[in-house]
């Protein structure tokens, strides 16, 4: 640091703590707590904004009430909530417990309303949940609004499912439960219904600086020289033109979401406000939506700007100071590379893992094990103080975001082999399982995503349909050996809810015309509970599809190998053969999945080499094996291996 911004970074906190005084005046205790929070954080936040703002006449002024703020924010926290976060302080790498699992769904697909959430809590105890992410459930427009993420306000939720209090209610009463609850924090775009954007168009010029607006098609035109098409086969462009204001708004998404404009320090800041006021509605992690869009450079694909990790650790370092249990978790669907640079400590502490998933889904048409071993191997390291959510399905398409290099190393071409995926997916491919539904495929690349739920997906559909025993025992056999993959291969395992039953593809979603065009709406199902009440006969294959989940997680739970700290990929020398290590606390336990309907077998070399050891107890069949003639597994078989004592 140089001395003159040494000296200026000093002096802004000081003039910054002398306003604090006034504000905490009578409030000592919460003072000190606050001053130690922000003089611990000061100077990487000042030097953030110092880069993004440092240039615009005001700056100093948006930082004084951008900490003034924070401030107010966090003596109106909740006590229970300040509680939480001196626990969080003390122990800030509590979410990579082994016990911790998570769990996503709509309100009102899975209960209607936000209040009948209480009466699921004994089936969120049930599932061993510690980690509850309800999707976006704020005011949106009615109709299509891009399943919650065209908001309309982060501080009023959709009045069909609840209230913002509803919110803080049932967030004290999960917490007391051990359940985190997450949210989505949607920080690239608002819906044109926003207050905001309201404004803007009514002529405010203020706030038409909130979002990215043109006079003419001169600099959109050379924007979109580099830009892609998010949804292909809803548009062409990234531009929509607003008859009412006569300017062209970006809209990277829909022409109803509109791209807010980082350059702007009150952009910033204004969003800064409405994620404190989530924090302090008892929200524990915000899951930050399509952060790479959120900077735009001219000359550029504006995606993964540096200034968009910039944003988002300042975001972390306010949260450090006014809510410190508070955790960020990044939703980047990007190049793998990409993805991992925003996982850090001082960033997202958590990740979508979008590349195992992708590629577990390519392991189960291929049979093969090639590019995941490739790729976990390269790939899956991130910080130690951080860790993936991983998933099989969730509320989106499947992308296939597995890095072209790495699959021509292993003599894959990837633009034949992302086509073959589709097919198979889309049950086109001879002798196909799957039976999803494309998503957005576009003409001009050739690029095309996969909808469906899991058991559709693999092969439960089919089965079925066709009432063949064999079909359907080889199906549930593939989601029990997909989900102990998530449970074991390190991070926090992600259930999408209705998955646990074994849920097929829902293809009523077409009669709704705010929902026709959207084929990710199959797997968006409604939860029939009356069929849950049913499903409790041993003999019916949603209850074996439920309890051998509900089985794995309580295993994980008992396994202190399985806290994150680590994940060696090893090569079985088998392509179907799927083995990684985990190691923790003196536990060692050696996973090995057969991704093949056909038996296979671990040599002995390799189950001695990476068991270290000759005599095995696996806590999936409750046996005890030798490494004396190698590992035998039957068709989709896995084993969760631990070296004897």
């Amino acid at each position: 640091m140089s001395e003159w911004l040494k000296i200026h970074t000093e002096r802004s906190l000081n003039r910054v703590l002398s306003r604090l005084e006034e504000l905490f005046s009578g409030n000592a205790e919460a003072f000190t707590i606050f001053e130690k929070r922000l003089k611990k954080e000061w100077k990487r936040l000042f030097n953030i904004l110092l880069n993004l703002y440092g240039s615009h006449y005001d700056f100093f002024y948006h930082l004084e009430m951008l900490i003034l703020s924070a401030a107010k924010s966090w003596i109106e926290r909740p006590s229970s909530l300040k509680e939480l976060d001196a626990i969080r302080e003390a122990d800030p790498l509590w979410f990579q417990s082994e016990k911790n699992i998570g769990a996503v769904l709509y309100v009102d697909l899975f209960s209607d309303s936000i209040s009948n959430l209480h009466e699921h809590i004994t089936y969120f105890r049930e599932l061993g949940l510690t980690y509850l992410h309800l999707m976006p459930l704020y005011l949106v427009p009615r109709g299509d609004n891009d399943g919650g993420y065209a908001v309309s306000s982060y501080r009023a939720v959709n009045p069909m499912i609840g209230t913002m209090d509803d919110i803080a209610e049932l967030s004290s009463i999960l917490r007391k439960e051990g359940i985190s609850l997450v949210l989505d924090f949607v920080i690239n775009h608002t819906s044109d219904e926003h207050e905001w954007a309201i404004k803007a168009k009514e002529g405010d010029i203020f706030y038409q600086e909130f979002y990215h607006i043109f006079p003419d098609r001169t600099l959109p035109d050379q924007y979109e020289n580099n830009l892609r098409d998010i949804f292909p086969s809803v548009r062409k462009g990234s531009f929509t033109w607003h008859e009412g204001i006569g300017k062209w708004v970006w809209t990277t998404f829909n022409s109803f979401q509109w791209d807010l404009n980082y350059f702007n320090p009150e952009v910033f800041r204004a969003m800064s406000e409405e994620l404190l006021f989530l924090a302090n509605r008892g929200v524990e992690v915000l899951r930050l939506d399509a952060v790479p869009f959120i900077w735009k450079r001219l000359g550029t694909n504006c995606e993964n700007q540096p200034e968009a990790h910039m944003i988002i650790q300042a975001y972390n370092a306010i949260a450090r100071i006014a809510a410190p249990s508070l955790l960020f978790k990044s939703e980047a669907i990007v190049h793998p590379d990409e993805v991992i640079k925003y996982i850090a400590p001082y960033e997202c502490q958590l990740s979508y893992n979008p590349l195992l998933m992708a590629l577990l889904w390519e392991s189960l048409a291929t049979r093969e094990v090639r590019l995941i071993e490739y790729a976990m191997r390269k790939r899956h390291r991130i910080p130690d103080e951080c860790s993936w959510v991983n998933y099989l399905r969730c509320h989106d398409d499947i992308g296939w975001t597995f890095d072209d290099e790495d699959a021509r190393h292993i003599n894959i071409d990837p633009i034949g082999h992302r086509k073959f995926l589709n097919d198979f997916y889309t049950g086109q491919f001879p002798g196909s399982f799957a039976r999803g539904l494309p998503f957005q495929f576009d003409p001009d690349s050739g690029d095309q995503r996969i909808s469906g739920t899991l058991a559709s997906l693999a092969g439960l559909e089919q089965g079925l349909q066709r009432k063949d025993p064999l079909l359907i025992e080889i199906a549930i056999k593939r989601i029990i050996m997909l989900r102990s993959i998530v449970l074991s291969i390190g991070g926090i395992p992600l259930i999408y809810l209705g998955e646990e039953w074994g849920i097929l593809n829902d293809y009523t979603y077409f009669s709704d015309s705010s929902k026709a065009k959207d084929s990710r709406w199959i797997h968006r199902t409604k939860t029939k509970w009356d069929d849950y009440s049913k499903i409790h006969d041993p003999a019916r294959i949603e209850m074996r599809i439920f309890n051998e989940l509900v089985r794995l997680i309580n295993i994980r739970k008992k396994l202190s190998a399985f806290q994150d700290g680590g994940m060696e990929i090893f090569s079985t020398e088998n392509p179907h053969l799927l083995g990684y290590v985990r190691q923790n606390g003196g536990q060692r336990v050696m996973v090995v999945s057969n991704f093949s309907e056909h038996p296979q077998t671990l040599s002995e070399n390799r189950f001695r080499m990476h068991g270290l050891g000759y005599s095995f107890y696996d806590h999936i069949t409750d046996k005890t094996y030798t490494a004396g003639q190698g590992l035998y597994l039957d068709s989709y078989q896995f084993f969760w291996l631990e070296t004897a004592k």
